[in-house]
């Protein structure tokens, strides 16, 4: 795999069937680009902070028209003032370039 210079500006692209999931080392590579960011079993998660509920929402709506353009869905779990953020892709049993594409989209839809 090569290296993703601008994870943010790179867009998601459908995995053909076959594909292989990244090895742990092309998975560490992309998690360098990362911050925040933490690698288990296959997935790559973070939780983000809040003021109150109102930012936690606006955050999800916004991350969910960011995920439904690249066509690449997270699994979410959102509290009051928290969203922990998890991606792996399904299709190929582990990870792919598409799940740090979206991760490093999240982290560009976080900053103030």
């Amino acid at each position: 795999m090569t290296h993703l210079h601008d994870l943010a500006t790179t867009h998601c692209k459908p995995c053909a069937a076959g594909t292989p999931a990244l090895t742990d080392d092309e998975s560490r590579a992309l998690l360098e680009q990362l911050e925040g960011w933490a690698l288990n079993d296959q997935r790559i998660s973070k939780t983000f902070q809040f003021k109150n509920y109102y930012q936690t929402i606006a955050f999800v709506n916004a991350l969910a028209w960011m995920t439904h353009r690249e066509d690449h869905h997270p699994e979410l779990a959102v509290g009051y003032n928290t969203c922990r953020v998890e991606y792996s892709t399904h299709s190929v049993g582990g990870l792919s370039a598409n799940d740090f594409i979206c991760a490093a989209k999240v982290d560009a839809l976080f900053k103030p």
